[in-house]
Order: C-alpha cells, then structure tokens, then sequence
C-alpha cells in the first residue's frame, strides 16, 4: 500500500524536475556553450552517442536535455542495439523501469536524481515507447517489471482511449508537444506500435490489435498524398506524415512512395531535411511555446530528428534518393555545425528565442550512426 509520505515525496519530486527542467533551459539559452566535435558526420555522431551515455542511462543531449525523455530514447534504442551500444540500451532500460516503479507511474521524463515528471503535460506516447524500447532491444521483464507494465497498460485505457479502443479528444503531449491536436496521426501510430509491442510481451491489460489502428489511419487520415496531420486539420506535419512507415504500422509501398514525393514536390526537403510544417497557421499552440516566447519553434523550422526519421523511412522503402539525402543532411545538419543540432532555423542557421536556443548534442545522433554504418538494403 503506498503510503501518504510517499505520495508527498513523490509529489514533489515531479514539481522538482520540472522546475530543473525550465531552469536549465534558460541557463542554457544564455550561458551555454555550443561544443563542436571533429570528423565528419559520422564521427561527429559517433562522439555524441558516446557521451550521450552517463554511466546510468542515456540522456537526451549534451546540452539542457539532461534527462532521460522515453520518448527519445525510444526513437534511437533500436539504433543502439544495431551499432554496438546494446548493453547501454538494456542498462538504461532497467534504470527507468527502477524509477517507474517507485514512482508508480511512467512519465515523460526522469531527472538524475531519479525523479520522474511530465515536461510539458502527460503523454500519450511515453508508454508505447517504452514498450518499443523493451522489445527492439530484447529486454527481458521480471515478474514484478511485468505485473507493473500491465497495471499501466489498464491506466492507460481508461485515460487515452474509449471503449472501442480509438484515441479520446482530449489534451496530452505527444511528439510535437506545442500543438494541441485532436487525435493526431502520430498519436494513433503510437497506439498502434504497443497494441503490437503487447502481443509480442504477450501482456495482459490491452485488448485490441494493430488492424484496428493500421485501418484507422487508412481510412481517417490518408489523403492521397500523405496522413493528414489530425482529425480536423489536413495540413502536412512531419510527424505525422512519417511515423505511419517509419514506425512500421504502415507497409504499403505506393503510399509511402505518394509521401515522398509529396516531400519533395513541396521542397520539405530544403534545403536539407527536413522542415516541420509549412502551414504552421493551421495548428493550435500552447501559449508558453510560441511567439513572443519561442517563435516557429515547431513550425517552419529544420528538425533533425525528422530528417532521420526521413532518411530510414526512405531506406525502409528502399528509395533511390536515399543517398543524395543523406549526404545533404551530413553537411548542411551536422558538418556545418559539428554537432547533431536539435533544430535550426528555415535558412540553417542555429535556432535562438527569447527563452530557449536549440540544444547541440542530441541523442539522436543514434540514427545518423546507424544509417551510416548498415549497408544499404538496395
């Protein structure tokens, strides 16, 4: 039974994570320093992924992202498994799991002190990454792991979904935490992802199947060019365009081929990839993270994390311009800065904002390593 001095501590535990998390933003935006690595970009990667690495776990960049975010992590665990950092991977996984437990709950972040919070709400998608981590790395669940996963994957349905299984319309972070969406494409392929991830965990706490999110994503979103970002706007989100193939949920050649050109046609793509959105008008923000605060910070900016969700989502299907891609992302994202930036702005340059600089060093670094060490599959 958790006791109330444990619900106290936990408490504020959260509310002190978070409260690091904002202050090392902004100590960073002024006084931070912008370490640049030598060799090329894959070198360059090499050394990030490294240091990325603490001793404890993997955090989420050399610069304020000090945490672990199960969400970035998720993105690149498969990554370090291909390129030599398993043991890393399942170490991190563990420690995690620790700290999940004794919080008795699993949340966006953990701090290095072991508190675990929301940055900036709760989310949808902390739960199906973690899942995603622990099967593409081959981690094995003890008994008390496991009994608590299933526990959550119960909370989980009562808070995210209705009784059929699809998304409820109500407000969580996902991906682009600075939108509020109405059931993105990204939230559903996330919730496609665990309903798979569950059948291969063979868990208890989760009744429904990948068909029901792979035809959901079809028939609701697909808009003959590419999955609209939700279920009231069409407008092109990279997220929401790529996790569908990225992610594996959706496997049809002639869509993802469809998205692709629509990626090019449209130049999200320049002048490397890749641009968030080019109709950042059509989407609702949270107050705290647009202008004057921190202006197209998910709009019209370069992400390099979507970038590489473009480039193995283009070697997936194997697609001849996967080469050219990737040598335009090594010199314009990483070479010219010597380092895996977060983001940068639509002309390349670094990303700075009254409360927030894009942040040098970012985990993410993973997929580049991975992408250019694996032969191609074509």
């Amino acid at each position: 039974m958790i006791t109330p001095y444990q619900i106290f501590f936990r408490f504020v535990g959260r509310i002190l994570g978070s409260l690091r998390a904002e202050w090392l933003q902004l100590y960073h935006r002024y006084f931070g320093h912008i370490q640049r690595f030598e060799g090329n970009a894959e070198e360059i990667c090499v050394q990030i992924t490294e240091r990325c690495w603490n001793g404890s776990y993997y955090k989420t960049s050399l610069g304020h992202f000090e945490q672990f975010f199960v969400r970035d992590f998720g993105t690149v665990v498969e990554s370090l498994c291909r390129t030599g950092y398993r043991t890393h991977a399942l170490h991190t996984i563990k420690w995690a799991l620790t700290y999940y437990r004794r919080s008795a709950k699993i949340t966006t972040c953990i701090d290095k002190y072991g508190g675990c919070f929301d940055a900036p709400m709760h989310a949808i998608d902390s739960l199906p990454w973690l899942l995603h981590s622990i099967v593409v790395s081959g981690y094995t669940l003890n008994k008390a792991e496991r009994a608590f996963i299933e526990k959550q994957l119960k909370k989980y349905c009562r808070k995210y979904l209705d009784t059929t299984g699809h998304v409820r319309p109500i407000r969580f972070a996902e991906q682009r935490d600075a939108v509020v969406y109405d059931r993105s494409a990204y939230a559903v392929s996330l919730v496609g992802r665990m309903a798979w991830c569950v059948e291969q965990l063979n868990l208890q706490g989760f009744p429904f199947k990948l068909q029901k999110y792979q035809e959901e994503l079809i028939t609701r979103y697909w808009n003959g060019q590419y999955f609209n970002a939700d279920r009231t706007t069409d407008a092109f989100s990279a997220e929401c365009a790529l996790f569908p193939f990225f992610l594996g949920i959706i496997e049809d050649e002639a869509l993802a081929g469809s998205t692709f050109d629509y990626i090019t046609d449209n130049k999200y793509d320049q002048p490397f990839p890749m641009i968030y959105t080019k109709q950042p008008k059509a989407f609702t923000y949270h107050w705290w993270m647009t202008a004057p605060f921190m202006p197209e910070y998910e709009g019209h900016t370069l992400w390099s994390w979507h970038g590489m969700f473009y480039l193995h989502s283009l070697r997936r299907f194997n697609r001849p311009e996967f080469h050219v891609q990737r040598e335009r992302f090594a010199k314009g994202m990483i070479e010219q800065h010597g380092t895996l930036p977060e983001m940068l702005n639509a002309d390349g340059s670094w990303y700075y904002a009254p409360i927030y600089r894009g942040d040098p060093g970012m985990v993410w670094a993973a997929l580049y390593v991975d992408l250019a060490r694996l032969k191609p599959v074509y």
